[in-house]
């Protein structure tokens, strides 16, 4: 890690299906409260799951102009949602009346950082889906004269960086990382060596995804990749790690951090959440929905990105697991733990939020970095709720049912996407480095 440009969180936002805002989503977790329920969605007669993780009481107005709403997808309306309230927490933008000069949307918030300097990098996976099974409905039910107007700049999975650059103004690399269920870590590295490599201060930075519909749950349901069994009771659902785990539970939202170089962030006297020391990816070039069963190549993200993060495996306390709920995923995950973290598994802290969440895809790897700074700042060990009948080959502390206390100085987040993606990353309690300490926290013009 030596020569390397420090980066830190400053702002961190939520959207998700146990809450929409960081304080209600920490309550979650410390309550370890389920946010799996009957779908509201859509009518899922003739569906074998009728269950999912959605997001509740989402009004895109609360943060947004509504007529910049109106134009987006609901996956953007999350990222939009959870990046105003990261950069509010950063204080990095402030209210406006609205009228942006040019261009179409209305915004009604300006950056307080350099434009130029400041960037956006999300991830997602699929893209307006409600959008595509419409357009395609009308397409095939009315003619390709009734299809949606905006069919394409809504479904497409750019749309949500593409808008967050135009409501703030954001003017530095606006990209989309697209590697399924690891999108959102994979775009939090990428932000991370971005603003390593010179090329931003500031990037807003996390993953989204909204798929609960007729195409998603189809679609999963016939990969037989989710849970039928616990239609009548959907809290029960989602068990990672358990004997009795029979799939995942797709779920929606998104999580948005604000990273920012260290000078950068002291220079204007930021509030420093927590230091994004390393992130680690590999593929396992094995098969295209399943995960290698040796376990090789999710350890070796996980050793990458502790070597980025200049840590020993047993500097670290916590480890926020993909934890699917399937049975290929728990079992593989539980082998590549042992591989990296040797000796230490034995002793390191491990859950799975999506027993709460559901599977939120992209958007999952966002949520459960936040997950991983929220317990850092707060000394706790979110649990795997559910777990009542460990699997036989998963043996290590999934930190079972009840939240626990600690204290942590170092923790990680693993994401495991279809086509054998794999993306780590890692974060550390924030401690000056002896420059930024000499330079002092007066406040500069950003």
């Amino acid at each position: 890690m030596s020569g390397k440009k420090r980066v830190v969180v400053t702002g961190m936002g939520v959207i998700s299906p146990v809450g929409n805002s960081v304080e209600e989503f920490k309550n979650a977790l410390i309550a370890g409260k389920s946010g799996i329920g009957p779908i509201t969605l859509f009518d899922t007669e003739g569906f074998d799951v009728r269950i999912a993780g959605e997001v509740k009481n989402f009004n895109p107005a609360d943060w947004i102009d509504k007529k910049d709403a109106r134009k987006m997808a609901r996956f953007t309306q999350f990222a939009a949602a959870a990046a105003v309230q990261a950069l509010c927490q950063a204080a990095l933008v402030e209210k406006t009346g609205g009228g942006a000069e040019g261009g179409e949307i209305v915004t009604g918030w300006k950056l307080r950082s350099n434009a130029e300097r400041t960037g956006v990098v999300l991830g997602n996976g699929i893209g307006g889906f409600e959008i595509t099974t419409e357009s395609f409905r009308k397409l095939f039910e009315q003619g390709p004269r009734r299809m949606l107007p905006l069919t394409i700049p809504l479904m497409i999975g750019n749309e949500a960086a593409g808008n967050l650059s135009m409501i703030f103004g954001a003017k530095g690399p606006a990209l989309t990382q697209v590697t399924a269920c690891a999108s959102g870590s994979d775009a939090l590295g990428q932000a991370l060596d971005l603003i390593r490599a010179g090329r931003a201060d500031v990037i807003i930075a996390g993953g989204t995804e909204a798929c609960i519909g007729p195409f998603g749950i189809g679609g999963f349901q016939m990969l037989k990749a989710l849970s039928t069994k616990h239609n009548s009771e959907p809290e029960k659902a989602s068990r990672p790690f358990s004997a009795s785990r029979d799939g995942f539970v797709l779920g929606e939202g998104a999580g948005i951090m604000v990273l920012e170089s260290e000078e950068h962030a002291r220079a204007r006297g930021a509030e420093i959440l927590a230091e994004f020391a390393g992130y680690g990816a590999s593929a396992d070039a094995y098969h295209i929905t399943s995960p290698d069963p040796s376990g090789a190549g999710g350890s070796r993200a996980i050793l990458l990105a502790l070597e980025d993060a200049a840590l020993r495996p047993d500097d670290v306390q916590y480890y926020n697991a993909h934890g699917t709920s399937t049975e290929l995923n728990d079992a593989t995950e539980t082998k590549m733990i042992k591989i990296a973290f040797g000796d230490h598994a034995q002793r390191l802290k491990i859950s799975s939020t999506k027993s709460m969440t559901g599977h939120c895809i992209a958007g999952g790897g966002g949520i459960e970095a936040i997950a991983c700074v929220l317990a850092i700042r707060e000394g706790f060990f979110p649990p795997t709720i559910n777990l009542e009948d460990p699997g036989s080959e998963c043996d290590l502390d999934y930190v079972p049912n009840t939240v626990q206390y600690g204290s942590i100085t170092a923790a990680a987040s693993g994401s495991l996407g279809f086509g054998g993606h794999n993306g780590v990353v890692v974060f550390k309690k924030y401690e000056p480095s002896p420059a930024a300490r000499d330079a002092g926290t007066e406040e500069k013009q950003p």
